[in-house]
């Protein structure tokens, strides 16, 4: 099928890539515009941009498909449908219609729960025990088209947003791919969503990631999950005087008890309001990743320090 291909960031790569293997003829790629990344803060071009145009795909990079001259552009292609992974861009009707079949979204999460922006941390950060990738024919509303396909996936103990995000992009790819072969059979059923379960992902903000030691342990070890390894959550310690943020990356729960912000044992395990995590991989500003007991080496906790 004539396919066209609406994503930015990594997870949307296995998709565009497992669409390529199968055989559909991408005939352009949609995606953010380049921004500037990295030490000298040059324009980079987005994962799917720069993945499309390694392979000959024409990528179009607009900050808006709102106005004639976009939409005369997108039905140009006369594309049979367009598939949109974490694209970043709310579609106008006249776009959603123009495809033959419509466009379909893959979507990082049991909807209708965690519609919305941050699917992945949000349910981590409130402990779901399982999630979903879902393909949905989408429509106007917020994540509120019926689904096509769902596949669900478990979410472990002390499994972090970033592998989750791997295992549902994974994942996300051969459903995509067997949701297309279904549609192209006439086959591809869809079921209206619930009206009951509903919840939102709102995007992280900053201030979401400073670690609060007053709240319960299993509190405090999702919220390190679920923003590992980005944003980061993160404490701060104090050293000569002056305080340095360090980033939990990694923790599990243990069954100790002390004051909140406490540092419990030789380790670094730290009392929370209900309970202890302790720390397993941790990050200084401007250093590598390492684990606690590396960090330990070089920067004294001794048990019984209370954390600012």
């Amino acid at each position: 099928m004539r396919i066209i291909f609406m994503g930015t960031p990594d997870f949307a790569v296995p998709t565009l890539s497992e669409i390529l293997t199968a055989g559909h003829d991408v005939v352009a790629a949609y995606s953010q515009p380049p921004r500037p990344a990295g030490r000298g803060m040059h324009e980079r071009p987005s994962p799917v941009h720069a993945f499309a145009a390694g392979r000959d795909i024409p990528v179009l990079t607009p900050l808006s498909l709102r106005d004639d001259a976009a939409l005369s552009t997108f039905q140009d292609f006369k594309a049979d449908a367009a598939i949109v992974v974490a694209y970043g861009l709310l579609l106008p009707g006249a776009i959603l219609s123009a495809p033959c079949h419509g466009c379909f979204n893959l979507h990082a999460s049991a909807l209708p729960r965690w519609r919305g922006a941050a699917p992945i941390q949000r349910a981590i950060m409130a402990g779901d025990r399982e999630t979903a990738v879902a393909i949905m024919h989408m429509e106007e509303g917020l994540d509120t088209g019926p689904v096509c396909m769902s596949a669900p996936v478990t979410i472990g103990d002390e499994m972090t947003a970033g592998e989750l995000h791997d295992v549902l992009a994974e994942r996300g790819a051969d459903l995509m791919v067997r949701a297309l072969a279904a549609l192209q059979r006439g086959e591809l059923s869809e079921a209206p969503q619930s009206n009951d379960g509903i919840t939102y992902a709102a995007k992280i903000d900053k201030a979401e990631s400073r670690l609060d030691f007053a709240r319960s342990a299993i509190e405090i070890h999702n919220q390190i999950r679920g923003l590992s390894p980005f944003p980061g959550a993160w404490f701060e310690v104090e050293r000569e005087g002056r305080r340095e943020r360090v980033k939990a990356l990694r923790s599990r729960l243990v069954s100790q008890n002390g004051a909140p912000g406490e540092v419990l044992g030789s380790g670094l395990t730290i009392g929370c309001g209900d309970g202890a995590v302790e720390m397993l991989e941790v990050q200084r500003a401007g250093k590598r990743p390492c684990s606690a007991s590396e960090f330990l080496r070089g920067f004294s906790l001794p048990p019984g320090t209370r954390l600012p």
